[in-house]
């Protein structure tokens, strides 16, 4: 199979994640086949759709919600579902059984050569696809939430996942406008929770040990390298800040500076127990302070949220391409 053949996609399982891949494949006009169980979970998917589509609306990325969801459907039935999909999207619970009796019946109806990913964010690609009849065709497809937003996904391979499978699902995802990196290797968390979780935890040390409170650690997240971030990778924000001598001159000429730092930062492998208190007691006070317009409950954040990511996007030349089908200037 090749990436242009690839016209259906199946969404297997509709919660947060996986009506929102349905979003993203939609919008770049493939026909998209939502699975679930029950009623209840599908129409709470079609709902879900219809209103985040309104933030594309108001952002003159769309028309009209028809334009998205006439290339959605939705059902009960898991072969109506995947029966001729060249690319599967499984986004059921995070439990290996589940996974294994998801994957059974996937596979009793998908075409034998379809792409399968899994929207884990934990578990191992091998051993979900450990029971299946052909485990060269499964990855593992873990999005950035919201999918329909953040282009990143990270693919991850089993032991027995063809390279030319990789390949193709990578081609797939860079095809519908995502942004894919391969893990050479399985990695707990992969690669973006490792390093979201290595700063956390330094900010939590920080706060602990009484340098800093909880809002302002995240201002110097958001108005410092979080701003320098949303442009590009550490690294290479590294190669500019070495001026001539790039990155590995910075590295040289700071190495004593940077060692004293790695010294003294948080190198624990537990969280505190406290933390979590700790933390909810220092946000709530930083989203209580917020002006409405950014965000001052949770509900309008994840709006300015949302809102400031379409921003970023249009910067990054990225919205007018993960929906070129359907955007006009």
């Amino acid at each position: 199979m090749k990436v242009e053949d690839i016209k259906k996609v199946a969404c297997v399982g509709s919660g947060v994640i996986g009506y929102s891949w349905a979003i993203a494949f939609a919008l770049k006009g493939k026909e998209v086949g939502v699975y679930d169980v029950s009623d209840d979970a599908l129409n709470l998917a079609k709902s879900r759709v219809h209103t985040s589509l309104e933030l594309f609306i108001k952002n003159n990325v769309i028309k009209d919600y028809d334009e998205v969801e006439k290339h959605i459907f939705y059902t009960k039935s898991m072969e109506e579902a995947v029966k001729g999909a060249g690319f599967i999207q499984e986004s059921g619970p995070e439990h290996y059984d589940v996974k294994h009796q998801i994957v059974a019946e996937i596979e009793k109806y998908a075409p034998v050569d379809a792409i399968i990913a899994s929207s884990t964010s934990g578990l191992l690609v091998t051993e979900i696809a450990k029971e299946a009849k052909h485990p060269e065709r499964f990855v593992g497809g873990h999005p950035y939430n919201p999918p329909h937003l953040i282009p990143l996904v990270e693919i991850t391979k089993g032991e027995k996942t063809t390279p030319e499978n990789v390949e193709l699902a990578k081609e797939f995802y860079t095809s519908v406008g995502k942004e894919p990196v391969v893990l050479q290797k399985e990695a707990l968390g992969f690669i973006c929770n490792r390093l979201q979780m290595a700063l956390y935890r330094e900010v939590c040390y920080l706060v602990m040990n009484g340098v800093c409170s909880v809002e302002d650690a995240d201002k110097a997240v958001t108005f410092g390298p979080g701003l320098r971030w949303a442009i590009m990778g550490p690294t290479m924000v590294f190669q500019l800040g070495g001026g001539k001598v790039g990155v590995d001159g910075l590295m040289y000429h700071l190495s004593d500076s940077i060692n004293l730092w790695l010294k003294d930062m948080a190198d624990f492998k537990e969280f505190p127990p406290e933390w979590g208190k700790i933390a909810r007691e220092g946000v709530d006070k930083e989203i209580a302070a917020r002006p409405k317009e950014i965000g001052n409950d949770d509900t309008s954040l994840a709006a300015y949220r949302d809102d400031m990511l379409v921003e970023l996007l249009k910067l990054h030349n990225k919205l007018w391409d993960l929906w070129s089908l359907f955007c006009w200037q």
